[in-house]
């Protein structure tokens, strides 16, 4: 069986932040995609007129049909928001395996903690944000997703950051007012392994979160937490060992 990783990027990202882990899996078999979310390939400071409104549902039909044109299930790996994404997938069956890392929540864990709230404290000050595309600035972005890397590199990456969806950000935040219950998962439809990341510095899903969101799927589910590690794993100091980790993982349960 081939040994096929389908990586989703997260909020104002692009498949570029795969840079580090898309290589390290190729050199050990595997083959790699990294789907462009809709709308995230317009430039970062030109929001296409209805990214506002798209929903997280729409990011995963969009994956579900990149996966449809696979000849296999693949393993999915997200980060952040796209790990909630390949959760959401796992649910669905369309993987044999799903990484999830720093991934954000589904309905049944509430995701608001002071240092998140704070995070996102001016976009949801705006009113009509939930129909409205965001994005992090600069100050925000290294206090809080890159708060254990380097700043000049948080700030090289930030600037590649795109807007995003204030409708996703909403299915996130308030999964209670969304009437589509777009991120409610029955856990029992979970029947594939899945490996929750948390990272203790981690200030946009605190690890207390993703304990939370990993006893949930406790029937299939591994929980690994990193000390001295903050939400971004895919590429601060620390990155190769939670790699090196998940792809022995990933040997383990998806061969």
């Amino acid at each position: 069986m081939a040994k096929v990783a389908v990586f989703i990027h997260g909020m104002w990202a692009t498949p570029d932040v795969w840079r580090n882990w898309r290589p390290f899996l190729e050199a050990r078999g595997w083959q790699t995609l990294a789907p462009t979310l809709r709308h995230h390939e317009a430039p970062p400071l030109a929001p296409p007129a209805d990214l506002g409104t798209t929903s997280l549902g729409d990011y995963v039909a969009d994956l579900t049909n990149t996966i449809a044109g696979l000849p296999e299930k693949p393993v999915v790996i997200g980060h952040s928001m796209g790990g909630l994404l390949a959760l959401l997938l796992c649910a669905r069956g369309l993987a044999r395996a799903g990484v999830l890392l720093t991934p954000a929540p589904d309905a049944s864990v509430i995701a608001i903690r002071p240092s998140n709230l704070f995070a996102f404290a001016r976009i949801e000050l705006n009113w009509g944000w939930w129909r409205k595309a965001h994005r992090a600035t600069l100050d925000e972005a290294l206090s809080h997703t890159f708060n254990t890397t380097d700043p000049r590199e948080g700030a090289e990456l930030h600037s590649a950051f795109v807007h995003d969806s204030g409708r996703a950000l909403f299915e996130i935040a308030l999964p209670w007012l969304d009437g589509s219950k777009t991120t409610t998962i029955d856990p029992r439809l979970v029947t594939v392994p899945l490996l929750f990341v948390a990272a203790d510095k981690d200030k946009l899903t605190p690890p207390g979160v993703v304990r939370r969101s990993a006893r949930r799927y406790g029937h299939v589910a591994d929980y690994v937490e990193y000390p001295g590690q903050g939400h971004w794993v895919l590429g601060q100091p620390g990155w190769h060992r939670i790699a090196e980790d998940a792809a022995v993982w990933l040997d383990g349960k998806a061969a």
